[in-house]
């Protein structure tokens, strides 16, 4: 299977919750990687929700490829998300925790089966099927969130800092295989992180989000550079 790219617009959106707003104007690029930095309670998990649906816009449209989604449930979204706790089923083993992804009632067809123990393949969990999810370690458990990503098959992948927990060498890792993956599919990646290192290597974009609001967007390449805008040098100077 491979997932069609679309791109996203957050077209003129306001959104408030308690004493804050958020107003966001802008594209994401089909089928492309963009990073989003920013202060932590910029808004960038915020946007995220915005775009799956948990949240809805008070003003504004959200639209993936040339469809406006802006009230429309989660479940009827053409979008896949994985959270830092990877939100995996305790009781489940994780051949059914990634049929999840196929059918919520676990009714699952041969070719279901074989869709899941493929995607168990490719995240590199073969023969691990019937293990609980507290019977893996964290990366292991993001792998099987990720599996979970491949049989739902959707255009639009949003990952709300998924591998903040992990080690260096298991982050990269990760980051190499959601590369892979990204790149067999063609998927729209929408990916949170306070790592610059991550969106550097990761991501042909970015989005840099600050007060509640879209700072600066362009080739992420080009934030890193000595004349790159001047809020996200602040932001790394000062997380570092």
């Amino acid at each position: 299977m491979t997932s069609t790219s679309a791109a996203v617009r957050l077209d003129h959106v306001v959104f408030s919750y308690s004493d804050t707003m958020v107003r966001f104007d802008v594209t994401f690029a089909p089928g492309e990687i963009t990073a989003i930095m920013g202060p932590s309670g910029a808004g960038k998990s915020t946007l995220l929700n915005l775009v799956a649906g948990f949240e809805t816009p008070r003003e504004g449209r959200v639209l993936i490829g040339d469809m406006d989604v802006t009230t429309a449930p989660p479940a009827d979204r053409p979008v896949s998300m994985v959270f830092q706790e990877n939100n995996l089923f305790s009781h489940l083993d994780i051949e059914k925790n990634v049929g999840l992804g196929r059918s919520p009632a676990l009714r699952l067809s041969a070719a279901d089966r074989q869709d899941v123990a493929a995607a168990l393949a490719r995240v590199g969990l073969a023969g691990m099927e019937k293990r609980l999810p507290r019977e893996l370690s964290g990366g292991e458990r993001q792998r099987v969130a990720l599996a979970r990503v491949l049989v739902r098959d959707r255009p639009i992948l949003l990952l709300d800092e998924p591998f903040a927990s992990l080690g260096p060498a298991l982050r990269g890792d990760m980051l190499d295989l959601l590369a892979g993956v990204q790149a067999e599919r063609r998927m729209t990646v929408l990916f949170v992180t306070h790592q610059p290192e991550d969106a550097r290597k990761l991501a042909e974009n970015m989005v840099f989000v600050e007060s509640g609001a879209v700072a600066v967007a362009g080739k992420t390449a080009d934030f890193f550079t000595t004349s790159g805008p001047e809020a996200f040098r602040h932001y790394i100077g000062s997380e570092r």
